[in-house]
């Protein structure tokens, strides 16, 4: 017996239609670019989901070592600062720590100037792995990108980021994941 697919999804236009068809007030516009916008992030983590796993690491495990990364060198950070920036609880947090220390991905320490505090460091294992996901990552981005002008890119990332601005200003606490997806 073969694999046989599920439903496909509809095409943008078809959801639209659909939508319309039960909701007259519908900008399909509008629709068009939210759909889009949200077909496309879906499509994009599944990708880097591919890629991360080729490394042997999970999605969840590349958002700590890129925290750890973007914190600069020495790049360390306290759990609790890491759970805040990646929007998960503090169970949730030392869960994802515990496992990435087995794997030699990050060490957690106590802090010697304050015994109550820890740290987590990225490991120079971590480091490569967030190296390599890059690499992959760059490939996978330009090739997205790869029908788009210079200039096209520029006012994409120009309209993203106004859009991106527009929900951090009136959902301020959206960074973050609602749930545990761990």
């Amino acid at each position: 017996m073969g694999d046989t697919p599920g439903p496909t999804e509809p095409t943008l236009e078809e959801q639209i239609a659909a939508y319309q068809r039960e909701f007259q007030d519908l900008d399909p516009q509008v629709e068009k670019i939210v759909s889009a916008l949200g077909r496309l992030n879906r499509r994009m983590n599944v990708a880097y989901g591919r890629q991360t796993a080729t490394l042997g690491i999970s999605n969840a495990e590349w958002e700590v070592l890129k925290a750890l990364v973007l914190s600069g060198a020495p790049y360390r950070m306290g759990p609790g600062e890491l759970a805040k920036r990646l929007g998960l609880t503090p169970a949730a947090m030392t869960h994802r720590i515990d496992r990435m220390v087995s794997e030699g991905l990050v060490t957690r320490e106590r802090d010697e100037s304050n015994r109550v505090r820890v740290i987590v460091e990225l490991t120079a294992e971590g480091r490569e792995k967030w190296l390599e996901a890059m690499r992959l990552a760059t490939v996978f981005e330009e090739d997205l990108l790869q029908d788009l002008t210079s200039a096209e890119r520029g006012i994409l990332g120009e309209v993203l980021t106004r859009l991106l601005r527009r929900v951090e200003d009136s959902q301020p606490d959206a960074g973050g994941r609602l749930n545990d997806l761990d």
